[in-house]
């Protein structure tokens, strides 16, 4: 399952705008896949005349709800992105983000008070794994109550918990002192020549991407060839099989090897026969960590 972001935000803070600038999705939607800008893609294209450049994603989503309901779609992703109203005058983004992020911790409490209450009923059998989960639930509940996330707890966490306060935050002020989403939603409508020569610097929106990215963890590799050179995303730490499934669980079931090459190592030689030439390329197996930028070709048989 590809990792999610999910945007969030008070009514009228720019949210939804922000989910449908970055997606281009319908009004209807509430998922979409947002591209992340690599200068990197272009020039490794460049190298095997590809007829098709496809960027990397990332999945994003416009987290509904509110209450309850809101939180428990909040657990189903893996980064927030917190939309602060810092336009209308009337809200304080500095105070929004600090109730948030109360609001996580308190849900947390919440969560782990009522699982701990579960297993107390269950742990009265005597089964000794389930009084370690007691005890375990109690140093992660008094963790809380003392203000502190989960982000911070020394020990690893149960995985069933699903906790709200380790998943990554990054604020997004929509604001003269952050992003002017209505700007932005305007100039997407733009192509990207007249865009860029209305904006003053990079664009807002590929920051924001990147941030993305970086929260949650992503490196990005490239498959090139003449048809399609496209951009890939991949966990920090992932091997090369990861990234065969990635790309279609066939090649992942067949992997044989893995043709590596550093893409700054394959636009300077100008083709991958001279990148082998030079000894930039090399053969990978399956347990090889893929590295940020790596443009590999995988070798399999189904």
């Amino acid at each position: 399952m590809s990792l999610e972001a999910g945007i969030v935000g008070l009514p009228a803070s720019g949210k939804t705008t922000l989910f449908r600038t970055l997606t281009g999705a319908p009004a209807s939607a509430d998922v979409g896949m947002a591209d992340i800008a690599d200068d990197r893609l272009d020039q490794v294209a460049a190298v095997v005349a590809a007829r098709k450049v496809t960027p990397a994603t990332v999945r994003v989503v416009d987290v509904q709800g509110s209450g309850r309901e809101l939180l428990g779609n909040l657990r189903q992703v893996d980064a927030l992105l917190v939309v602060l109203d810092g336009f209308s005058g009337t809200r304080v983004p500095a105070d929004d983000l600090e109730t948030l992020r109360l609001e996580l911790l308190v849900a947390d409490s919440d969560h782990v008070e009522r699982r701990l209450d579960r297993v107390r009923k269950q742990a009265k059998s005597g089964e000794a794994k389930l009084r370690q989960e007691v005890a375990e639930l109690e140093d992660i509940l008094a963790h809380l109550e003392a203000g502190e996330s989960l982000e911070t707890f020394p020990r690893p966490l149960p995985p069933e918990l699903e906790p709200l306060t380790t998943k990554p935050l990054i604020p997004l002020e929509n604001g003269p002192n952050g992003i002017d989403l209505k700007l932005e939603a305007e100039l997407a409508e733009l192509d990207a020549a007249e865009a860029a020569a209305f904006r003053d610097g990079p664009s807002a929106l590929e920051a924001v991407v990147r941030s993305l990215q970086e929260a949650l963890g992503l490196i990005a590799f490239f498959t090139a060839a003449d048809n399609e050179t496209r951009a890939w995303t991949l966990r920090a730490g992932q091997s090369a099989l990861d990234a065969a499934g990635t790309i279609h669980s066939d090649i992942a079931r067949g992997f044989i090897r893995c043709e590596v090459v550093r893409w700054n190592d394959l636009v300077e030689a100008g083709s991958h026969a001279e990148a082998a030439r030079r000894g930039l390329q090399r053969l990978e197996g399956k347990s090889y960590v893929v590295q940020d930028g790596d443009v590999l070709n995988v070798r399999f048989n189904v």
